[in-house]
């Protein structure tokens, strides 16, 4: 049998607590910046499993959500210090207007109550993407009081969270799921 060559995954140069950012400079694993490319991983992470859960129905919000996947390796890489990879602000147009398409296909009202999270399971994933998208930006906040941080990165991750509420209504409605609002007094 022919030994295939392997490509070291471990380097062990972060055995000490330590990581290396694109810049070269060395700083610890619990550093706000760490923090917050984590949560933008995770956030990553949640929209490859929601792509994996997109039926062909949602085609096109699947191939939208696959380009944020790849807009977040870039502001992922803008927080590591990159001299060269940088979140586009149009990124953030994109957004917007991707927002304002799914609104028009629902009902005047459909944002007059405050929904209890899930619905359907697709509605779930994604209500948790959202959430982890917010914690996102709490990091970003967090690291933008000890480093300079654009206010693209800010407005990019604030306007996802809201695109993927109103994803999440939408595919909720497409999927013919009666929201269940949060009603104060009844439990």
């Amino acid at each position: 049998m022919v030994m295939k060559k392997l490509i070291k995954v471990s380097t062990k140069t972060g055995d000490s607590g330590e990581s290396g950012l694109i810049d070269g400079v060395r700083v610890p694993k619990n550093h706000p910046l760490f923090a917050a490319i984590g949560d933008v991983d995770e956030l990553n992470s949640w929209l490859g499993l929601i792509v994996a859960k997109l039926s062909n129905e949602f085609s096109a919000h699947k191939t939208y959500l696959l380009a944020v996947q790849d807009a977040l390796f870039y502001l992922g890489a803008e927080l590591a210090r990159s001299k060269n990879t940088k979140l586009s602000p149009s990124m953030v147009d994109e957004l917007e207007k991707r927002s304002d398409e799914l609104q028009q296909q629902l009902a005047d009202d459909w944002h007059t109550k405050f929904l209890l999270p899930g619905g359907t399971e697709l509605g779930g994933y994604l209500d948790i993407a959202r959430t982890v998208c917010r914690r996102a930006e709490r990091s970003v906040v967090a690291l933008s009081q000890q480093e300079n941080v654009r206010p693209v990165v800010f407005q990019y991750l604030n306007r996802f969270s809201d695109y993927l509420y109103i994803l999440r209504c939408f595919v909720n409605h497409s999927l013919e799921y009666q929201e269940k609002q949060f009603v104060r007094g009844e439990h």
